[in-house]
């Protein structure tokens, strides 16, 4: 998901795919690898997808799939090398996009996801029941004693995951006048954690999170309502005081991988699927404790009507 302080508006984003899509880019071709390097992020969501992508592949069109876990930024560094063919769930990245798919023309997107994304800050269910003006941002301030902890001193928690996650939240709290500081956990797992944690025991928690996300399914949380997001209300990173956009999200592929990735490419272009489709994937993961393969397994054969057309003819 993520790392650049900035996500852009869904008209602006739409544009940017129409663009990236249409200018230049190349048909399937002959000769295509057998091979499709696919690139791993940290978290859930995208492993579920992947998951899927990686089964379909093999088991429906016969390729072999190699995967590797890294970081966003490094991923798109190394869409120019033969690395990475495929990004299977990006979050915004404007900057990114603009060099590598404008500039030095070395990926593409390969159009969207089907996924709805929201990044917000989010409280445990029964503070907003006990609270109930906790969830307007002009009330924070008012309740920061409650999220104190020993990294905050006088001020409250705000906390983020890893840090290369999409995240304006120090810009926001400063710009909103908030006293409160924002703590990287490092990780999904360390959000998820705190989320349950703060669930089950009744403690304090404000913290940044996002959707499409499976423990949404578990864990009730309540979305904080920050000022309402407009169109190039985030265009200044230091300057950002708007909630994140809702979010379309996309896939990223090499330029060589859409030349010559064959029914690989046309199958990553045509996979599109629901928050629901995600969600359910990675809860078989995470609660029902299934590996990946063995989670997009079950998704796969219970679901042919969604993924039939997506596969080439």
């Amino acid at each position: 998901m993520r790392r650049l302080k900035t996500f852009v508006g869904p008209l602006v984003a739409a544009a940017l795919l129409l663009t990236a899509c249409s200018a230049e880019e190349p048909g399937a071709a002959t000769g295509a690898s057998k091979t499709v390097n696919l690139d791993i992020h940290a978290w859930v969501g995208y492993e579920a997808q992947a998951a899927v992508l990686a089964y379909l592949l093999e088991h429906e069109l016969g390729y072999t799939v190699r995967t590797r876990k890294m970081k966003e930024d490094q991923s798109w560094r190394d869409l120019g090398t033969g690395k990475v063919d495929v990004i299977i769930e990006n979050w915004g990245h404007p900057e990114l996009k603009k060099e590598f798919i404008e500039q030095k023309k070395v990926a593409l997107s390969a159009g969207l996801t089907g996924n709805k994304g929201v990044i917000g800050w989010y409280v445990p269910e029964w503070m907003a029941k006990k609270y109930p003006d906790i969830t307007d941002y002009r009330n924070l301030n008012k309740y920061a004693s409650l999220f104190r902890t020993a990294k905050t001193g006088n001020a409250g928690q705000l906390l983020d995951g890893d840090p290369t996650f999409v995240t304006n939240d120090e810009a926001l709290v400063r710009n909103l006048g908030l006293n409160y500081k924002v703590v990287y956990s490092g990780s999904e797992d360390a959000l998820i954690k705190a989320a349950e944690d703060a669930t089950k025991n009744r403690t304090p928690l404000l913290m940044y999170f996002y959707e499409p996300q499976w423990l949404f399914t578990k864990v009730k949380l309540v979305k904080v309502a920050l000022p309402a997001y407009a169109v190039g209300c985030d265009a200044d990173a230091a300057k950002v005081a708007c909630d994140y956009p809702p979010y379309l999200l996309d896939k990223i592929v090499s330029r060589s991988f859409a030349e010559k990735g064959g029914k690989a490419y046309e199958l990553v272009r045509n996979f599109s699927w629901t928050n629901d489709d995600q969600n359910r994937v990675a809860s078989a993961m995470i609660n029902d404790r299934k590996s990946a393969e063995q989670a997009a397994a079950e998704w796969v054969a219970d679901n042919k009507i969604v993924w039939k057309d997506w596969i080439p003819r």
